[in-house]
């Protein structure tokens, strides 16, 4: 046990050495002022107490528990030996190795999100649109084709166009209202033959969709819109997009794998999130688009946090559609050099209880579905980095890197050099001021030697 019943790990362990050593030295140290023998001789200060005890005091109780020297974020060693804060959030603590790379690669979200997979609907008429319809006769004399035309092939009847009224039904000569409303083309042609085969002769009809006002396609995109067709043959999401031309979001292109567009697709008061990049990698979110669907695109960049011994320490986004541990380091500038320690190179991400299990990792102590994590990385190994350039990063994860010791050792030397001068500065003070009274009264000089520990010579 140090000094005021804490005890002393990992790092604290040489800030407290230190100060104690020097508290001890510089506490019963004395120190003296040798001045010209031939005025007042030598003059010898014996300082023991408070006065000098207070400042390292005062450093050994900030330093030696890990108080207030500044840095970006936890240690490394911190990080290894675990939550001491019973009432802070609880994490688990990994070191990256290929099984872990391939748990992590065997689990990764596959964004199979559009799960209605079924072959649209065959198109049917709605309220308001425009259909024609033609009839045949087998023969002139019947009931559309005159007896005085003679009997020629082809014998045939335009009506003219008209819209599906409120009723949902068109409306044919001789046969009254058919029903057109949520019926197909074909079943629409039906309907009337069925209606004139007892008063037309071997009545044939062709109904064909003039202007399309229903089974209409919606797709949004930022600043621009389209709303177009559905097409008897049926469409893919990616078909359906290219078609209505929306080419980019927010300045980013579909081109480009769209590694900062998000799809939303709405069906039947349902809705359905997927990035770009997962229609264009996994085919099998590709799905058909039935009519009323809507279809939105929206720029959301996959990003990324870096803290630390970094190059920069901001908000990184993505930049493709996939991005490995060792790519984001890269963008973040890489380690720094003269600061990073790059066997303590950590990633922070939540993951699902059932592949942190696979991880091996205790889930008892944990509540809820997701597990804090933390993945250790030792980049001193040379092997370090084949295993980031496997782990892949995820949206929001958060890449920190600790401070070599050095660093830290050079900023508590550097707090107790300013103690020290903090201390001498008085010191020199008084001495130049007995100096220059002396030099005034022309009776001695300003003292030669100051020195602190054992007594000078003279």
């Amino acid at each position: 046990m140090w000094p005021f019943g804490h005890r002393v790990q990992g790092k604290a362990w040489f800030y407290t050495a230190t100060c104690c050593n020097l508290l001890r030295r510089v506490v019963f140290s004395r120190i003296t002022i040798n001045c010209s023998p031939k005025l007042i001789g030598a003059i010898t200060v014996q300082i023991r107490g408070i006065l000098w005890a207070l400042p390292l005091l005062s450093a050994f109780v900030l330093l030696g528990g890990c108080g207030l020297l500044p840095m970006s974020g936890p240690a490394g060693m911190d990080i290894l030996s675990g939550q001491r804060d019973q009432t802070s959030l609880s994490y688990a603590v990994v070191k990256v190795t290929p099984k872990v790379v391939e748990v992590l690669s065997k689990n990764a979200p596959r964004l199979i999100v559009f799960n209605d997979r079924r072959r649209p609907r065959d198109i049917v008429f709605g309220i308001g649109d425009i259909v024609s319809v033609t009839i045949f006769e087998s023969s002139s004399g019947g009931l559309f084709i005159p007896g005085e035309g003679g009997v020629r092939p082809g014998n045939f009847i335009t009506i003219p166009n008209q819209p599906v009224d409120v009723q949902g039904n068109v409306s044919i000569p001789y046969a009254g209202a058919i029903r057109a409303l949520g019926r197909t083309q074909v079943q629409v042609q039906d309907a009337i033959v069925a209606a004139l085969k007892n008063r037309a002769i071997e009545p044939q009809a062709v109904v064909s969709l003039v202007e399309q006002k229903t089974s209409m396609i919606t797709v949004l995109g930022e600043g621009r819109s389209a709303r177009i067709p559905a097409t008897t043959t049926p469409e893919r999401i990616l078909d359906v997009i290219g078609r209505a031309g929306i080419s980019g979001t927010g300045g980013t292109t579909t081109g480009a794998a769209g590694a900062e567009t998000w799809v939303i697709l709405e069906r039947n008061g349902r809705r359905a999130i997927a990035p770009f990049g997962a229609l264009v990698y996994e085919p099998v979110n590709n799905i058909y688009v039935h009519p009323n669907d809507t279809i939105y695109l929206y720029r959301e960049p996959q990003t990324f946090l870096t803290f630390g011994a970094v190059g920069t320490q901001q908000q990184i986004p993505f930049g493709t559609w996939r991005l490995s541990l060792a790519e984001a380091i890269s963008k973040a500038g890489g380690l720094v050099d003269v600061q990073a320690d790059p066997a303590s190179v950590f990633l922070y991400r939540g993951e699902a209880r059932d592949v942190a299990e696979a991880m091996g990792i205790d889930c008892a102590p944990f509540e809820g579905p997701i597990i804090p994590v933390i993945y250790s990385i030792n980049l001193r190994d040379p092997a370090g980095y084949f295993l980031a350039s496997s782990l892949e990063m995820r949206n929001k994860d958060i890449l920190y890197v600790s401070n070599a010791f050095s660093v830290e050792s050079t900023k508590f030397m550097t707090y107790v050099n300013t103690i020290q001068t903090t201390i001498q500065a008085p010191m020199t003070t008084v001495t130049t001021a007995y100096g220059l009274r002396n030099i005034i009264r022309g009776v001695g000089q300003v003292p030669a030697v100051i020195t602190t520990g054992a007594a000078a010579t003279p």
